[in-house]
């Protein structure tokens, strides 16, 4: 996902172009591009009508292409939506897999990330106030079903993170949900208090301070 505030943004938490991830071939450059317009074109339909009210039969037709079309891409409604989660479910564990070539510890390799997304206010971090952000959140963690299907990304990012850890593999579990926890806390405090009129700015030094203040907590407790 991208980090921009202006098209990519309307459509929901985006990031920056990560270092680790693989370059993409034309063909999955081609696929990919199709994935973000009927993922567009879904999102702007939920905004305007609530996800519960349209059919995916109605975002086929809006993005120009068929049913079966759709399904290949996207084989449930809810992942049009989660689409712009799908390179964060790994995303902690490339930034541990980078860290540790370059010989960071994983959790100072994990903190200078959220410092950098807190800088450049990611939506991933909470610590975004764009209209069209802001829309995308209340969707998302408005819709029963979305928030149900979170649980599942939720739990495909610690495996990845516990496997990018090492280790003995209870302990890398152990540590993996709970830093994926504090991300999640983190950001949902900050998004809170966005929602609740506050701007990034203002939230800003608060998120940064809390943010030290979590990862210190984390390598008190755990041997990463």
């Amino acid at each position: 996902m991208r980090s921009d505030h202006g098209a990519a943004a309307a459509s929901g938490p985006t990031a920056a172009p990560d270092s680790a991830a693989p370059a993409l071939g034309l063909r999955e450059r081609k696929k990919e591009r199709t994935r973000q317009a009927l993922s567009d074109a879904a999102v702007e339909l939920f905004l305007e009508k609530g996800f519960d009210a349209v059919s995916v039969a109605e975002v086929a037709a809006a993005a120009e292409v068929s049913k079966p079309t759709l399904f290949r891409y996207f084989p449930a409604k809810e992942d049009l939506v989660l689409h712009r989660f799908a390179d964060h479910e790994d995303e902690a564990a490339r930034v541990v897999a980078a860290g540790s070539l370059a010989g960071t510890a994983p959790l100072d390799a994990l903190y200078a990330h959220v410092l950098d997304g807190l800088a450049r206010q990611d939506p991933v971090t909470g610590l975004c106030d764009h209209p069209a952000v802001l829309a995308y959140h209340r969707l998302l963690y408005g819709t029963p079903a979305l928030v149900a299907r979170l649980h599942a990304y939720r739990a495909r990012s610690e495996a990845a993170l516990a496997e990018a850890l090492g280790g003995d593999p209870l302990d890398a579990r152990i540590a993996a949900g709970q830093i994926v926890a504090v991300l999640r806390v983190l950001a949902e405090e900050n998004a809170a208090r966005i929602a609740a009129g506050e701007t990034a700015g203002e939230v800003a030094a608060d998120a940064v301070a809390a943010a030290g203040r979590a990862f210190r907590a984390l390598g008190e407790g755990l041997p990463y």
